[in-house]
């Protein structure tokens, strides 16, 4: 199955409070497969580091086996 990764933007009333606490009103979240998954990003490329891992985590889940031959 291929899985879709993205990363959303949110503003305004859809940033947590803990960033709103911190003077933040613009974050960032993975979403796969349009879910939502893990934590809200102060920042994009803290975002899309986390969308790198997920993409490697599933590519890593659907390769398939390579059986060695005994010898």
């Amino acid at each position: 199955m291929h899985s879709q990764v993205d990363v959303a933007v949110m503003i305004g009333s859809g940033v947590p409070p803990s960033l709103q606490a911190l003077g933040k009103r613009v974050c960032w979240v993975v979403l796969v497969n349009g879910e939502r998954r893990g934590t809200a990003f102060a920042s994009r490329a803290e975002a899309q580091e986390c969308r790198a891992a997920w993409l490697e985590q599933l590519n890593a889940g659907s390769r398939p086996v390579v059986a060695r031959q005994a010898g």
